[in-house]
Protein backbone atom coordinates (compact mmCIF):
# COMPACT_ATOMS: atom_id res chain seq x y z
CA UNK A 1 0.00 0.00 0.00
CA UNK A 2 2.81 2.33 -0.70
CA UNK A 3 2.22 5.45 -2.05
CA UNK A 4 2.72 4.29 -5.80
CA UNK A 5 0.58 1.02 -5.85
CA UNK A 6 -2.49 3.15 -4.17
CA UNK A 7 -2.17 5.29 -6.70
CA UNK A 8 -2.26 2.24 -9.10
CA UNK A 9 -5.28 0.29 -7.71
CA UNK A 10 -3.81 -1.82 -4.75
CA UNK A 11 -6.81 -1.15 -2.57
CA UNK A 12 -9.24 -2.38 -5.24
CA UNK A 13 -6.83 -5.26 -5.84
CA UNK A 14 -7.20 -5.97 -1.60
CA UNK A 15 -11.78 -5.83 -1.76
CA UNK A 16 -11.07 -7.85 -5.01
CA UNK A 17 -9.24 -10.78 -2.73
CA UNK A 18 -11.88 -10.25 -0.16
CA UNK A 19 -14.77 -10.53 -2.29
CA UNK A 20 -13.42 -13.68 -4.12
CA UNK A 21 -12.64 -15.25 -1.10
CA UNK A 22 -15.94 -15.01 0.43
CA UNK A 23 -17.34 -16.00 -3.11
CA UNK A 24 -15.86 -19.27 -2.55
CA UNK A 25 -16.66 -19.98 0.48
CA UNK A 26 -13.29 -19.44 1.30
CA UNK A 27 -13.14 -17.03 4.26
CA UNK A 28 -12.98 -19.35 7.19
CA UNK A 29 -11.65 -22.25 4.97
CA UNK A 30 -8.02 -21.21 3.88
CA UNK A 31 -5.12 -19.69 5.55
CA UNK A 32 -4.92 -15.92 3.91
CA UNK A 33 -3.40 -12.80 5.34
CA UNK A 34 -3.85 -9.73 3.25
CA UNK A 35 -2.13 -7.27 4.61
CA UNK A 36 -0.19 -4.25 3.25
CA UNK A 37 3.20 -3.32 3.83
CA UNK A 38 4.99 -0.03 2.25
CA UNK A 39 7.33 -0.07 -0.89
CA UNK A 40 8.50 -3.34 -2.16
CA UNK A 41 11.06 -1.47 -4.20
CA UNK A 42 9.27 -2.11 -7.61
CA UNK A 43 7.40 1.37 -7.61
CA UNK A 44 7.56 1.65 -11.33
CA UNK A 45 5.98 -2.17 -11.38
CA UNK A 46 3.24 -1.36 -9.30
CA UNK A 47 0.79 -2.30 -7.90
CA UNK A 48 2.85 -5.18 -6.80
CA UNK A 49 1.20 -8.35 -5.02
CA UNK A 50 3.16 -10.56 -3.17
CA UNK A 51 1.77 -14.37 -2.80
CA UNK A 52 3.44 -17.27 -1.39
CA UNK A 53 7.13 -15.48 -1.54
CA UNK A 54 6.91 -14.49 -5.07
CA UNK A 55 6.38 -10.68 -6.35
CA UNK A 56 3.95 -10.50 -9.19
CA UNK A 57 4.08 -6.98 -10.63
CA UNK A 58 1.76 -4.72 -12.86
CA UNK A 59 -1.42 -6.70 -10.62
CA UNK A 60 -4.68 -4.79 -12.13
CA UNK A 61 -7.88 -6.86 -11.01
CA UNK A 62 -7.45 -9.49 -14.27
CA UNK A 63 -4.38 -10.23 -12.95
CA UNK A 64 -5.55 -10.95 -9.31
CA UNK A 65 -8.04 -12.59 -10.91
CA UNK A 66 -6.15 -15.25 -12.68
CA UNK A 67 -3.69 -15.66 -9.99
CA UNK A 68 -6.77 -16.14 -7.23
CA UNK A 69 -8.18 -18.61 -9.82
CA UNK A 70 -4.64 -20.22 -10.10
CA UNK A 71 -4.62 -20.65 -6.26
CA UNK A 72 -8.17 -21.64 -5.66
CA UNK A 73 -9.92 -22.99 -8.37
CA UNK A 74 -13.56 -23.29 -8.78
CA UNK A 75 -14.61 -26.99 -7.25
CA UNK A 76 -15.18 -29.43 -9.98
CA UNK A 77 -12.48 -27.92 -11.77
Amino acid sequence: MGSSCFARGNEKIVALCESFLAARGLKDEVDVVLGASLCAGNCAKGPVVIINGKTHTHVDEGVMTDLLEDLFPAKGQ
